[in-house]
């Protein structure tokens, strides 16, 4: 059984990749300090971390239809420039979700975009899985 420390992992995991102020390699490498396994570790903050891209996706997707009303989140010029970044670039630019700066943008621009959800999932899962495992194994490293 897993426990509560985990589902804490994947929770702030979950909110780190939205809008909200969560640091999860914080909690990872504590719980890494501590000897937590780091099979579960790394499920539990990747599996978070690539749903609560899920919902900046999801929010993309919705909020596109209101792209035009003032209280829109983005810029029109930011959102304009970020559409012909991920034009030029692809979906490919996915794997770059994880960065701290403009990761949480991209899964944003990619619901715009209408990026199919299974293309979404693998490419972010992929970017965000790599970045909890090299965490975890500095982490090992350390400590």
């Amino acid at each position: 059984m897993i426990g509560a420390s985990y589902a804490l992992l994947f929770w702030t995991a979950f909110g780190a990749a939205t809008i909200l102020p969560f640091y999860s390699e914080v909690l990872l490498v504590g719980m890494v300090a501590r000897g937590d396994d780091p099979i579960w570790l790394w499920v539990a903050a990747t599996s978070g971390n690539t749903l609560g891209a899920v919902v900046n996706w999801g929010l993309g997707r919705w909020l596109a239809h209101y792209s035009d009303r003032r209280w829109f989140p983005v810029r029109a010029k930011d959102l304009a420039r970020g559409q012909a970044w991920f034009h030029r670039y692809g979906e490919w630019t996915l794997l770059f979700a994880w960065l701290p700066i403009g990761g949480d943008a991209l899964t944003f621009v990619a619901g715009i975009m209408k990026v199919r959800l299974p293309i979404f999932l693998l490419l972010v899962g992929l970017g965000k899985g790599a970045r909890y495992l090299v965490v975890i194994f500095t982490a090992l490293q350390i400590w």
